[in-house]
């Protein structure tokens, strides 16, 4: 298979908020084996696209915080493809930071930008979905996204609506992209069969992404192409410190993806999930036969039904009598909280800040 000129960037930089009190700004969800499979996300991220994607050719984005963890946790790495970003100005940079290094070094690189926190449980079509994205965009002047079958209407992903003529072998034209919308909405979109959840996987050619850069986000272009000669060369960090303080908080999606007009999408089913809340795993653990998903050893459930339960593997954990609650346990926090609410756990965690502080964060 002829894909040297294939990259793919992981984005390995968040705090994971939503999976506290698990997840902390020290130790976020993308390091953690949040399914008890024996692989953190990110390992089980690295090794799916390690299947299909030359190994040198893959890089981490992610804070320089968490380099130490990168390191340990993915032996087969090369050092210089851990990329270290000097502070958190959401996705655009990361992408135009990958971008210009890639352009100085190839300039045929087709790039796949993808989350490290996501499960995938069907590689085989993901790794047919993501090569045939990847030839498309070789030939073509088009930014390709991956959108997943909508199976219920989620009010906490984003939706990508889509032509009907398929331009290219299951390839499509996006129409409109809408970030989470109500649960109307969502209904209406399920029910008109041309939506997909936006699963945040993004191809391109790495030259056309930055003239969108250039079209799009002007500012942000010039910040990088400044400094383009010092990518791929010792003082690559230190030029990352002069731009990223430059550069806007923003998104790709928000900041090329709904702007540009030659973006396309690839319906797909490849067991997604997000893996964005303490209810998507619970969607993706097995259960007990009266709907508990419980990862932990040594967890007794005595008359509880439909829990999400995570527990340290060393501890002992009786829970009697609960139905439909969210029950995190971790050596210094538990969290108990009832599963209609946990779109609120961010705003537990802000709570916690105020009143205690960053201890247990």
């Amino acid at each position: 298979m002829n894909n040297h000129h294939y990259y793919v960037a992981i984005l390995a930089g968040g705090l994971g908020t939503r999976f506290w009190p698990k997840s902390r700004a020290a130790f976020p969800k993308q390091f953690l084996d949040i399914l008890n499979t024996g692989k953190t996300l990110i390992q089980a991220t690295f090794e799916r696209y390690a299947s299909f994607i030359p190994p040198e050719n893959i890089f981490i984005i992610t804070s320089q915080e968490y380099v130490h963890i990168v390191k340990e946790q993915l032996k087969d790495i090369r050092h210089e493809n851990i990329l270290a970003e000097p502070s958190r100005k959401n996705t655009a940079p990361c992408v135009a930071y990958i971008s210009f290094k890639l352009a100085e070094k190839d300039t045929e690189a087709c790039l796949l930008v993808a989350p490290s926190d996501h499960l995938v449980l069907d590689t085989e079509t993901f790794k047919n979905v993501s090569l045939r994205a990847l030839e498309f965009v070789k030939h073509m002047k088009a930014f390709v996204t991956l959108g997943i079958q909508p199976t219920y209407p989620n009010t906490g992903y984003g939706y990508i609506q889509y032509e009907t003529l398929a331009v290219a072998d299951n390839i499509f034209k996006v129409r409109t992209f809408t970030e989470k919308p109500n649960l109307e909405l969502a209904k209406t979109f399920l029910a008109s069969g041309d939506f997909l959840w936006n699963a945040g996987i993004f191809i391109w050619q790495v030259k056309n992404i930055i003239k969108a850069f250039e079209t799009y986000q002007s500012e942000m272009y010039e910040v990088f192409a400044a400094e383009k000669d010092n990518f791929n060369t010792p003082e690559e960090q230190n030029a990352l410190n002069r731009i990223y303080p430059l550069c806007t908080n923003i998104s790709i999606d928000y900041a090329i993806m709904e702007k540009a007009n030659n973006v396309y999408v690839i319906p797909s089913s490849f067991g997604w999930s997000d893996l964005g809340t303490w209810n998507s795993a619970y969607d993706s653990l097995e259960k007990d036969y009266l709907g508990n998903a419980v990862a932990g050893n040594n967890v007794m459930v005595i008359d509880a039904t439909r829990c999400m339960v995570s527990a340290p593997q060393d501890k002992l954990l009786v829970l009697q009598g609960l139905d439909d609650f969210i029950l995190v346990d971790t050596e210094n926090v538990l969290l108990i909280c009832k599963k209609e609410k946990e779109q609120q756990i961010k705003e537990y965690v802000a709570e916690v800040k105020r009143n205690i502080g960053d201890e247990f964060l």
